[in-house]
């Protein structure tokens, strides 16, 4: 396999590769057992629940994350390291065609088998090989730091989505089980604050990861200069309130605040309200008694929390309707660096975003971008297999920028790119308005 690895092409991106063995190998335990304590709250019954193609069992995420290692570095690497099971590499393969087949991903439900218990012996048995290799110490190559990296944030990625996952499931149950129950007050005793408009004045900027050493995906590169006109950016997030008030307006019934394959999307999939809204007796217009189902199972909806659960096509027409725009991604990176507190993000310990969150860049909602994403001028993805860990998807979606309540705060950067079709809701993403300015 390549050297060339998709964070450390020829874009001067260390990624990691500065890190002591020692540094690694305790981030390797504390980020592997952090997503078992993550499914500690399950029944065993949870485990293997699938509702829909795009989303995996809880099960399946604890092995594909170990399938990376043991793929990409156990048996690149250490001779003697023989596969836990032979057929683990087709039954937890992604979509590495480098690799070789997978098993159909709308159908990651029906494994029973391997149990839960085999599972977690495959994390361990692969666990104890990985500790192994990085205790070698100064020994590591450059190319084995940094393939643990990305395996690590590869893993950080993987929690965030088990989380989204296991809610969609979770919802389709009419009893609204709860990952876990609430311990804190669930309303807001604050309203949310009224909006204001910040104003960033453009210019030529460089867009994209710095060459510094710090982490980053190669989709985050190469940085290069971006001509941005004079814009506005709201100081806080999209309520549920203004969601609800778009919703009260007729706002899903009206095709000219929508995209062509938005409005199509809203009448095939009878949408009538955000994913996991849930009206009062069915009462799609009524102004009172919604509830909104969560990790901690269906709870009131907070009218003063940031809105989450959007698709883009809704981000986008609730922006019209409000007056506004959806950013484009590189106007949200400018404005990330000049942002208040930028990177602070009040870690409540809360898997659903908070009413303290509405101002922060990071840690309440994804915030859909009207960029598509695209790669950057002069991108190349590495050679070989793990290659295809982000440029082939570089078609038919849209950019996020930001970080949710269940992103990993290791992974909140101002260079981060995620990336959803845009019909997508089941993640934690939402919108911050932007207008356009005209020069000073």
């Amino acid at each position: 396999m390549n050297d060339h690895s998709p964070w450390q092409a020829d874009h001067d991106c260390e990624s990691g590769c500065n890190e002591t063995a020692h540094s690694l190998a305790w981030q390797y335990r504390t980020i592997r057992r952090r997503f078992e304590q993550y499914c500690a709250p399950l029944a065993i019954e949870d485990y293997g629940l699938q509702a829909m193609p795009d989303t995996s069992p809880p099960k399946w995420h604890l092995a594909h994350t170990s399938w990376f290692f043991e793929t990409f570095i156990l048996k690149e690497y250490v001779a003697s390291y023989q596969p836990f099971h032979p057929q683990f590499e087709y039954l937890f393969n992604s979509y590495y065609n480098g690799i070789g087949a997978q098993f159909p991903r709308p159908r990651r439900g029906l494994l029973s088998r391997p149990t839960v218990a085999e599972i977690y012996r495959y994390r361990q048995v692969v666990d104890e090989a990985m500790l192994a290799l990085l205790e070698r110490g100064p020994d590591l190559s450059a190319d084995i730091c940094a393939r643990t990296a990305l395996g690590l944030q590869h893993e950080m990625q993987h929690q965030e989505l088990f989380f989204t996952d296991i809610k969609y499931s979770l919802a389709q149950n009419p009893l609204f089980p709860a990952y876990l129950p609430l311990a804190d007050r669930w309303l807001s005793d604050v309203p949310a604050p009224v909006m204001q408009w910040r104003r960033f004045d453009g210019g030529l900027t460089d867009i994209g990861a710095a060459a510094d050493g710090a982490f980053c995906f190669d989709n985050e590169t190469p940085r290069h200069p971006v001509f941005i006109a004079p814009f506005e950016m709201a100081d806080r997030l999209i309520t549920n309130a203004e969601v609800l008030a778009f919703v009260l307006a007729g706002g899903y019934r009206d095709p000219a605040l929508w995209l062509s394959d938005g409005w199509q999307t809203v009448r095939e999939q009878q949408w009538q309200h955000p994913l996991y809204w849930h009206p009062p007796q069915g009462e799609v217009m009524a102004a009172e008694g919604w509830q909104e189902f969560t990790l901690y199972g269906l709870q009131p909806l907070d009218p003063h929390r940031p809105a989450c659960h959007l698709s883009a096509y809704e981000a986008d027409a609730i922006a019209r309707w409000l007056g506004g725009r959806l950013p484009t991604e590189f106007e949200w990176e400018l404005a990330a660096p000049q942002w208040p507190d930028c990177l602070t993000r009040h870690d409540t310990g809360h898997y659903h975003p908070n009413i303290a969150d509405l101002a922060s860049l990071f840690g309440a909602v994804w915030q859909w971008t009207s960029s598509a994403y695209s790669p950057y001028p002069g991108y190349q993805p590495a050679a070989g297999a793990i290659g295809e860990y982000n440029g082939k998807f570089m078609c038919n979606q849209w950019v996020l920028r930001g970080g949710s309540c269940v992103t990993d705060p290791r992974q909140t950067r101002t260079s981060y790119r995620n990336f959803f079709y845009p019909a997508d809701r089941w993640q934690f993403s939402g919108l911050r308005l932007a207008r356009t300015l005209q020069p000073r």
